[in-house]
């Protein structure tokens, strides 16, 4: 995902209580999505480096989950498949080389990186989106590859590319081959979303040239232009991959980050007012077409620009993809790894991407962020990760509702108990009564209230605690003796609709005994 944006910036010349509608405030909205893209390849963020320990690995994924919780993130994107290989057990493709440093060995018996993460992220609040490179096949053409790796056992579904293996796109096989492998994640794990990034066809490199011209030739589909057959191939991978996972699981979203030019006006007069490469274009990927026809839940476009770029402003393609939404979410990729970066000077203004945040939350087709990556918040983008703890993310934040997914909300937790303990308030409730839709509770939100707080589940200030666990308990131990509280909890279902409260239950904590 990183490393072909050099290129791509260089192409561009109660009561109010039991109401759950989504605040109004932009300064701190109740529901917003607030994710980060973790890399694999490369060990970009995660793991540091290949051979690590079970143990290890384990420490430095918490680590890192650890410190997106304190900035606010709610959302995290996993890469789990960057080159037709796997970080889950459960896979038809052999383990990745960025694992234990050798394609195909396992790190450990009984360990699945992906279904830890799954726990440890539902445990924190965060949902977690399996990434897929869905093209790509190998890095380059020195690496050896797993005996068991997909390009040893159909090595024609390939053709090569700027010296890595890709994927032919135009072969029906290769379009089952790769929903196959998404259906074992969306089949066999607990995964809320599952995520493309912005590589379908290569993008362009001098001199190359994509052959596949025989796939063409036996597979035309009645389209007679290489470039429209281009593209189709890809929507028919994107329109089966939808429809396949909302056949096994409706709640599991569907979401795809593409560059963040669909086509300039000059190129189409509905494009965007810019002047780069495009998706369209150049990488064979109709993003737009993808939204309008509603074989994704979300966009995000991955706008790694500032607003002052002058062929690609971060405003005017901002304001384009949320005129394009088609009644879908639109996330907006932000560009951490440039802060700081010699690309263009004004990412040496660290007010550059808050002040991004800051202008989508007033447009109300745009419905939250996702930064790239996660290391950068804690290194060159560390500015901008304080920002998000101490301001623009210092309140939790539920994802948006997908009311086409779903729009029933579950019932409300049933006896709500609060009781002041040495080691603070112990809260405990009952599982909700099935909804009309059969589900009962996947989460829980608790909020907290002070004495003379009005009573309300609009604000996010006052969410205490919200997991994507069926956890039936909480322990509060950030009460101050000698206060009155009173206490909500909500229930959360698989799309986070959220329920009426159960409550308040109020609760005085006793002065400390000297």
């Amino acid at each position: 995902m990183l490393k072909n944006f050099l290129y791509a910036l260089l192409s561009l010349t109660i009561l109010p209580y039991i109401s759950n509608a989504q605040a109004t405030s932009k300064i701190a909205p109740k529901r917003e999505f607030r994710g980060v893209w973790i890399a694999t390849l490369a060990n970009i963020d995660w793991p540091s480096r290949p051979g690590l320990t079970v143990d290890q690995q384990k420490q430095e994924l918490i680590g890192i989950l650890e410190r997106h919780k304190s900035q606010g993130i709610n959302a995290i994107l996993l890469q789990v498949r960057p080159a037709a290989d796997a970080f889950y057990a459960k896979s038809r493709e052999p383990w990745s080389q960025w694992l234990m440093g050798k394609q195909g060995i396992a790190p450990a018996d009984g360990y699945d990186p992906l279904a830890f993460a799954i726990k440890e992220a539902h445990f924190r609040g965060m949902e977690l989106h399996a990434w897929f490179n869905p093209y790509r096949a190998s890095m380059n053409s020195v690496t050896p590859l797993s005996v068991d790796h997909i390009t040893r056992k159909h090595p024609e579904w390939f053709f090569t590319y700027g010296g890595k293996k890709q994927f032919d796109p135009g072969i029906p096989e290769v379009r089952e081959y790769i929903t196959q492998v998404i259906l074992d994640v969306v089949k066999n794990y607990d995964v809320d979303g599952i995520h493309f990034d912005d590589y379908f066809y290569p993008y362009p490199i001098a001199g190359q040239k994509i052959n596949d011209g025989d796939t063409f030739y036996k597979y035309p589909n009645n389209i007679s232009d290489i470039k429209d057959w281009r593209r189709n191939n890809v929507d028919l991978l994107i329109k089966m991959v939808d429809d396949s996972i909302h056949h096994y699981k409706k709640y599991v979203k569907f979401g795809i980050s593409p560059f963040g030019i669909w086509r300039n006006k000059y190129e189409d007069a509905e494009g965007s007012a810019s002047c780069g490469l495009s998706n369209y274009a150049e990488l064979y990927a109709d993003s737009r077409k993808w939204v309008r026809e509603g074989w994704v839940d979300y966009i995000n476009p991955q706008i790694y620009f500032t607003f002052t770029r002058k062929v690609a402003p971060f405003g005017v393609l901002l304001d384009w993809w949320g005129n394009n939404a088609y009644g879908r979410h639109v996330y907006i990729g932000h560009g951490a790894y440039l802060v700081n970066s010699r690309a263009e000077m004004a990412w040496r203004n660290l007010s550059e991407i808050p002040n991004q945040i800051r202008t989508l939350r007033e447009n109300s087709r745009v419905q939250g962020s996702v930064f790239f990556s996660s290391k950068s918040l804690s290194t060159v983008a560390k500015a901008v990760g304080d920002s998000l703890k101490t301001d623009l993310y210092k309140y939790p934040a539920l994802p948006p509702q997908m009311p086409w997914l779903d729009e029933t909300p579950p019932n409300e937790p049933l006896a709500l108990t609060a009781d002041a303990m040495k080691d603070g308030v112990h809260l405990k409730w009952l599982m909700p009564m099935k909804a009309k839709d059969g589900e009962t509770a996947s989460g829980f939100v608790i909020y907290r209230f002070s004495e003379g707080e009005k009573i309300s589940i609009l604000d996010s200030k006052n969410i205490l605690k919200i997991s994507f666990e069926d956890y039936l308990s909480f322990i509060d131990t950030s009460v101050e003796s000698g206060k009155r509280y009173s206490y909500l909890v909500t229930a959360l279902d698989r799309l986070k609709n959220e329920s009426e409260a159960s409550g308040p239950v109020g609760v005085e904590i006793p002065l400390a005994k000297e």
